[in-house]
């Protein structure tokens, strides 16, 4: 008797847990969709940019950042404590006043992302190359950030 009041779930009312945030979802998609423009445009929410791996090895951390369509010389990158900084602009070329979007997650503009980096490093020795759209800073860690081998006696 008690296992069946147990799972005896009132017929009036009860919903499945998620059924009202599946609701109030898709009502902020068709809000955003009327305030950015219409059917088919579906709101994105903001992205990290740029998208970033962070690595080390013994003797030097890596940052590997995609920056897409973006020239080196656009780009600030700085070391202040244990931090690293880039900052710069994507800028996209108009498509034209006539042009309709279906989708647009492509966004142009300032952005600065700051990386934490786990250990001290060397300031004077960093540097940042750009391959194909991937930039890469590699900074050398401080001896202090280093592994030591201990030998036991």
């Amino acid at each position: 008797m008690f296992a069946r009041r147990l799972f005896d779930f009132p017929s009036m009312g009860w919903r499945h847990p998620f059924t009202e945030l599946e609701r109030m979802s898709r009502r902020m998609d068709q809000l955003a969709n009327a305030v950015i423009g219409g059917p088919g445009l579906r709101w994105m929410p903001a992205k990290v940019y740029p998208a970033i791996n962070l690595t080390e090895d013994v003797n030097n951390y890596y940052v590997r950042a995609e920056l897409p369509g973006i020239k080196s010389d656009a780009l600030d990158v700085q070391v202040i404590g244990k931090n690293l900084t880039i900052s710069g602009e994507r800028t996209i070329p108009s498509e034209g006043e006539s042009i309709r979007y279906h989708r647009r997650e492509r966004e142009a503009g300032k952005f600065s992302r700051v990386i934490g980096l786990p250990g001290d490093i060397e300031p004077e020795r960093v540097d940042a190359k750009m391959v194909n759209g991937v930039l890469t800073v590699t900074m050398a860690k401080a001896e202090a950030s280093k592994p030591k081998q201990i030998t036991v006696h």
